[in-house]
């Protein structure tokens, strides 16, 4: 099984791992915790761009999406969905509509599907106003690629920043209207 996807893994202290539409985190320890009069082992993540803490029940990983990072050999799959211009066209949805689309694409924590979100609405917004949604939208996917893509070759955010907005620069951009 490929590491894009969740899978029943054991996290050790330190790892680091990907919580969907959190983004990448680090397993800062694993307790035991009574909740609701129940005993459970608890992954305890720290998410890197928020700073949030997240419990994730150990023996829960799979159904909530707990994934790892993806590793090296997969970036290359990442930037091939990114550079994907030529099969892409403007559908005529409601921005509402893509916005639940897109949102559902980012909630399953899938890089592949988080970057369709990210070339998809990169693309639009050459064409059209994006809503206020979709720029957040954006701007959220953007983030999670960059943090996941950075740790997966072990490079700086920001020169993993600049490869994709060079991927999506004005001059780059030629869709195809439908």
């Amino acid at each position: 099984m490929s590491k894009g996807s969740p899978m029943n893994r054991e996290f050790k202290v330190g790892d680091m791992a990907v919580y969907p539409a959190h983004g990448v985190g680090q397993v800062m320890s694993i307790e035991n915790r009574e909740i609701a009069g129940s005993k459970a082992q608890f992954y305890i993540l720290k998410i890197m761009d928020s700073g949030m803490t997240i419990m994730v029940p150990t023996g829960n990983v799979r159904n909530v999406g707990l994934r790892e990072v993806i590793n090296e050999g997969e970036v290359d799959s990442v930037y091939t969905i990114l550079r994907e211009k030529g099969e892409y066209t403007i559908t005529e949805q409601t921005w509402n509509r893509r916005y639940r689309e897109y949102m559902d694409k980012i909630k399953t924590g899938s890089i592949y599907e988080i970057a369709e979100v990210l070339r998809d609405l990169s693309m639009l917004r050459f064409e059209k106003e994006l809503s206020f949604g979709e720029r957040k939208m954006l701007d959220t996917a953007r983030n999670l690629i960059i943090k996941e893509l950075a740790i997966a070759e072990e490079e700086d955010e920001e020169e993993v920043a600049r490869e994709i907005d060079g991927i999506f620069s004005a001059n780059s951009i030629s869709p195809v209207k439908s």
